[in-house]
């Protein structure tokens, strides 16, 4: 598994008024047309060219259409070169049968690409054209018009993959945004289609001051103590995240600080849930944890139960780690965009989440 607190990652460039942004629809149907259409023209009020993807409003079961065509759905809009960033239409459930045999530097490729992949891959590596001739070497798989494969992603810094681009969401949509950090890209856990229009004014702001490259405010919640910590911020639903562990998709947790949120999950299954991660030790590793919205997460009427946050506070604050709660993102609410992968610093004590996104990852 890659260590990614050493690994180089790509910020997508920044967004600006005129580009072109591709809506799909990876995992649930879209029935909330209403505030779909709101959160449309909140993109196009400044000043972007929304495509709809074709098959955006399709059906299958509770699934937006079969794999097939929510795989080429994706798979187009991220191979297109004009198109500067993937807005998802809403979360779900889906997106993970999408990452069987995903590969997104390679997704679409003709086979005859991928041999040349491949055999400058061998190639560069006899020759470690990666550290002694970066340059040429750059030159060289442009003029191929190749895919780099990730695994060259983690050799230097300087290496970047050719299709990189925002890709914006958050519940389900943390399988994409998992899997493209796991490949060295950075993306944004924050409002889908579906919910922008809900956000209040600061919100939406915020979502637009990232893509468009300008320094983000701190986020203040509650802090449960433990001092100052600095890691990638590494955002997921947390129930999401859960079936990715031991998954190739799963990314090496190692100095990262994660950004948790759920929606209906019962206390005791939140429970079961940490009570996985403790025994499995995923948590080994993680500098620190940024715990966000957990809605309608109440016990059934009349069963006794501890409370979420009493669960939290059982399962997470004996890690030794600083941890911070309460903090304004996920369901039901205000749902703060936060960059993934980016650094940032964690103030368990004063509750404090900050950062400087910079084009320099």
């Amino acid at each position: 598994m890659i260590d990614t607190s050493y690994m180089p990652y790509q910020l997508p460039p920044p967004l600006k008024p005129g580009d072109l942004l591709q809506v799909v629809t990876p995992s649930g149907a879209l029935r909330e047309l209403e505030v779909f259409h709101k959160g449309i023209e909140i993109w196009r009020s400044r000043g972007y060219h929304l495509e709809m993807s074709d098959g955006w409003d399709a059906r299958d079961g509770y699934l937006a259409g079969s794999d097939a065509l929510r795989r080429q759905q994706l798979a187009a809009a991220w191979h297109n070169p004009e198109c500067k960033a993937i807005l998802c239409t809403r979360g779900g459930y889906g997106t993970a049968r999408l990452l069987e045999n995903w590969t997104w530097e390679t997704q679409n490729q003709e086979t005859g690409n991928k041999e040349k992949v491949e055999s400058i891959k061998i190639k560069s590596h006899q020759s470690q054209v990666i550290s002694q001739n970066q340059e040429e070497f750059e030159i060289l798989a442009n003029s191929e018009n190749l895919s780099l494969p990730s695994s060259f992603l983690t050799q230097n810094s300087k290496l970047k993959t050719q299709h990189s681009k925002w890709l914006i969401g958050f519940s389900d949509i943390t399988n994409l945004l998992w899997s493209l950090y796991h490949s060295g890209i950075c993306g944004v856990h924050g409002p889908v289609l579906t919910t922008i229009a809900a956000e209040p004014e600061w919100s939406i702001n915020r979502l637009f001051d990232l893509v468009e490259g300008r320094h983000l405010k701190p986020l203040t919640g509650v802090g449960w103590g433990g001092g100052k910590v600095s890691g990638r911020l590494l955002p997921a639903n947390l129930t999401v995240a859960t079936h990715l562990l031991g998954t190739p998709i799963q990314p090496s947790l190692e100095g990262t600080i994660l950004a948790l949120e759920d929606v209906t999950e019962a206390p005791y299954r939140i429970d079961r849930i940490l009570t996985q991660w403790r025994m499995s030790g995923a948590f080994k590793g993680v500098c620190g944890i940024a715990l966000g919205r957990f809605s309608r997460c109440e016990a059934p009427h009349g069963i006794p139960s501890w409370t979420i946050a009493e669960v939290l506070r059982d399962r997470l604050g004996d890690l030794g780690i600083p941890i911070i709660s309460d903090l304004p993102f996920g369901h039901d609410g205000v749902n703060a965009a936060l960059p993934v992968g980016q650094f940032v610093e964690l103030d368990g004590d004063n509750g404090i989440l900050s950062w400087q996104v910079s084009q320099d990852s």
